[in-house]
């Protein structure tokens, strides 16, 4: 039967209990599992456990997946897939504008496993320009954090099917809801379900999904790197993914009247949202994308009000860690998800002091946008 997104959210991958008949997949705690006459050996470290499968399933269902598997975070998913594809010799081709835990894992420990990397623009062509007879993995994210730059995908998974060279995509920005890259080509898609899958800014988790060849290399690897996700988790992961389509599309209306009213507002020197038809890569975004996400930054004029002060003068939104919650929460990328990058390393991406992030979360958007104007206000 063929389900669209709401649907699959609520019934793909959930099992009902043998025992009772209820209908949420019960919870298997169990670390030790019988193995006479079963298919294959259950371990929660071989992610084959009866929560890590269903939450898999919905995932896969959702992105158009073959296979998947689960981590116990999102920086576990990204190391997991790039060193399950890349050896010693090798050589990745990264998109520069991507979350700082991603950036500071390749130029921190890249080297020392004797793996060679570009960081380059977004566009195909600086990708495609990149790349060298020994690259075997190309990496994108997009919409990009913190900068919500927007990199076409069917464009670099083109590259990637022609040269031979897998491709990956940091998919956490847009979640399943508003964007599927495997149907454009791509390889693998990332999620950190900390944000968006989880929802609810209580769980720390990761997710790679792709076609099962793939992910058959990805899970030899994470087996023997161990980070599996636990049954409770698991079931908590599955019943936020319920409600994810509706939270998304609630956030991406919010987001769009937030970024609406900062590009018009004159304390404002620039937003940065995909949703905008000033954004530079709005037709690639509508092309690629069904909804635009609820990530916005925003620089505000220092001249007007200092970016310290427009923080502690909010009252409803928050600033905080993480994103994709169903509360609205804010931070400055140089203090915190970019905060291991050098100054330099920084300004070389455009991550300026002043840059502001903006989660936007499920509340009434006329109370998010009146918090806003009176902390933006002198």
């Amino acid at each position: 039967m063929i389900m669209q997104k709401n649907t699959q959210c609520v019934h793909s991958g959930s099992r009902v209990d043998p025992a009772t008949g209820g209908l949420n997949t019960p919870v298997y705690p169990s670390s030790a599992f019988r193995y006479l006459d079963t298919a294959e050996n259950i371990y929660p470290r071989y992610y084959n456990t009866p929560n890590q499968k269903a939450v898999v399933e919905k995932l896969c269902a959702l992105e158009g997946a073959e296979d998947g598997i689960l981590f116990s975070s999102g920086m576990a998913a990204v190391s997991t897939v790039m060193l399950a594809f890349l050896n010693s010799g090798d050589h990745a081709v990264i998109q520069k504008d991507i979350y700082g835990g991603t950036h500071h894992f390749v130029t921190a420990d890249f080297m020392r496993f004797g793996i060679d990397f570009t960081f380059t623009g977004n566009s195909a062509a600086e990708i495609e320009a990149a790349v060298r007879s020994n690259t075997r993995l190309i990496y994108i994210e997009t919409p990009s954090n913190p900068l919500l730059l927007i990199t076409d995908i069917q464009a670099v998974a083109d590259i990637g099917r022609r040269r031979g060279i897998v491709t990956a995509i940091d998919n956490t920005f847009a979640s399943p809801i508003n964007q599927n890259p495997l149907s454009l080509g791509i390889d693998i898609v990332i999620h950190s379900g900390t944000k968006y899958i989880g929802g609810h800014s209580d769980l720390c988790c990761g997710a790679a999904l792709g076609r099962a060849t793939h992910l058959a290399r990805i899970k030899s690897t994470a087996v023997n790197f161990g980070g599996s996700l636990n049954a409770l988790t698991c079931y908590l992961l599955e019943r936020s993914l319920k409600t994810l389509a509706v939270r998304v599309e609630r956030q991406n209306a919010n987001a769009m009247a937030i970024a609406e009213f900062l590009e018009r507002h004159p304390a404002v020197r620039r937003v940065n949202y995909p949703g905008l038809e000033s954004h530079p890569a709005y037709a690639v975004a509508r092309r690629q994308m069904w909804g635009f996400g609820g990530m916005l930054s925003f620089e505000v004029d220092a001249h007007r009000v200092t970016s310290a002060s427009f923080l502690r003068r909010l009252k409803l939104v928050t600033p905080a860690l993480s994103l994709g919650g169903v509360e609205t929460i804010i931070c400055a990328p140089a203090a915190t998800s970019h905060a291991k990058l050098t100054p330099a390393e920084r300004a070389q991406l455009g991550i300026s002091e002043g840059l502001l992030r903006l989660s936007v979360g499920i509340e009434d958007a006329e109370d998010l946008l009146a918090d806003i104007a009176q902390a933006l206000s002198r």
